[in-house]
């Protein structure tokens, strides 16, 4: 059954409501030059027509769901997986399905053939999606972001943002797309735009969820289902929210993984009873929110004075897999690769401060003193890769030479002080993983 647009969001109209005067919403549609509103149609249960806005590899998981809602039973909808891809010049599988059965079906029903062309498929009255396409990113890369080079693998219609198609939806979804949506946009959908948000809102609103929940050590974490609102990120209604803990020592990246695929399942459920989850959705909470801003190169500078062995161990769990942690010695910046949790040795003897670096030679591990206790490094970046053992006899060794009477503190990591100069700032989109 389908039935006239009646709201942008929120429940239907109470019964016996009057209908020939227009909505607010009607109003507020004209205003912004979307009168033409008036006269479209929509479904009031699935499939959806569905555009997916995202770049990473979480929004990537949630991409993926989608398309394989879009043909059940028929695989889990990653092109890869099923050995979809098409060879360089020539068509994928499904697109070479659909033409020939395109010729056959204009050979044998001429004018009749239409009805013949659409993809087969099984299970239709359990058919989720029926139209989806992709808008993400512009990206130096040749391949793309994430997203995108799915969405090519899978001949699902893509655009570059701020382009995003002239098509006719249901709903938008949004996944780690990093971009404030304007009213015009959202109205667009009837439905309005669904976020899969890698937290439990109102806590790390903000494009860095997951940085921050390891970063701050939280021990239970969790996905959002929530409706996007104009002008500011992450305070929209939620409509699903499910908690799940965060394994211990485990990195941003790995609980990415969790979350991406939790989040995909989660958003599939609230489609499948779409107008129901709307209706239901509760306004977030004032008290707990927090913040999860995008994190700075300067992020990456390790203070040896302030930060404690687990503090420093957060951080390297939360963005050592994107940006190395950094620290100055002897003038030269150096990037540490690989850290480790050592049993703090014991020391006699030597004057220790923060920052102070000892060759372990029976571990083959460098040993920095921090504000409560001793870190390990196994490998590090100085102009190259060097292991603990390099480091040691191409630098530390020769330094002790020459200084035979030093101390450990003499020869110490410090903080490494960025530049502030605004054209120097390296700010990194953390949640964007480009492989």
């Amino acid at each position: 059954m389908r039935v006239l647009v009646r709201r942008c969001w929120g429940p239907p109209l109470a019964h016996g409501a009057r209908r020939g005067r227009p909505s607010p919403q009607w109003r507020a549609l004209a205003r912004l030059g979307w009168e033409d509103c008036r006269d479209s149609r929509v479904r009031e249960k699935p499939p959806w027509r569905v555009l997916f806005f995202g770049t990473d590899q979480f929004a990537r998981e949630a991409l993926r769901a989608l398309h394989a809602a879009r043909y059940p039973g028929q695989g889990s909808g990653d092109p890869a997986a099923e050995g979809l891809q098409a060879a360089p010049g020539r068509p994928a599988p499904r697109v070479l399905d659909f033409w020939l059965r395109k010729a056959w079906a204009a050979e044998r029903c001429g004018p009749r053939s239409r009805r013949l062309l659409a993809p087969r498929r099984e299970n239709k009255e359990e058919e989720l999606i029926d139209k989806l396409e992709v808008v993400t990113m512009p990206s130096p890369s040749p391949k793309g972001l994430p997203v995108k080079q799915y969405a090519v693998q899978s001949q699902l219609p893509v655009y570059e943002w701020p382009d995003v198609g002239s098509g006719e939806y249901d709903v938008g979804v949004v996944a780690s797309f990093g971009r404030l949506l304007n009213e015009a946009l959202i109205l667009k959908f009837p439905y309005g735009i669904l976020n899969v948000h890698p937290s439990c809102l109102p806590r790390w609103r903000g494009p860095a969820p997951v940085i921050h929940t390891v970063l701050h050590g939280d021990t239970v974490t969790g996905v959002t289902i929530m409706q996007i609102r104009p002008k500011r990120f992450d305070v929209g209604p939620i409509l699903k929210q499910e908690t799940v803990p965060v394994p211990p020592k485990s990195t941003a990246k790995e609980l990415e993984a969790v979350l991406s695929r939790l989040g995909a399942n989660m958003l599939i459920s609230v489609l499948k009873n779409l107008p129901e989850s709307l209706s239901n959705g509760r306004q977030q909470p004032m008290e707990g929110a927090t913040y999860a801003p995008k994190i700075s190169a300067g992020t990456s500078c390790i203070k040896w004075e302030e930060q404690t062995s687990e503090q420093i161990f957060r951080l390297y769990r939360a963005i050592g897999n994107i940006i190395p942690l950094q620290t100055l010695w002897m003038a030269n910046t150096i990037k540490l690769l690989d850290l480790v949790e050592v049993n703090n040795p014991k020391l006699t003897g030597q004057a220790l401060i923060p920052g102070s670096v000892i060759y372990h030679k029976q571990s083959q591990i460098l040993l920095v003193y921090c504000k409560d206790g001793w870190i390990g490094v196994r490998s590090v970046m100085l102009k190259k890769s060097l292991t603990a053992t390099d480091f040691y006899n191409g630098y530390l060794h020769p330094w002790y030479q020459k200084n035979s009477q030093a101390q450990p503190s003499q020869c110490r990591f410090q903080t490494l002080r960025l530049p502030t100069k605004k054209k120097q700032k390296k700010t990194v989109a953390m949640q964007q993983c480009i492989e």
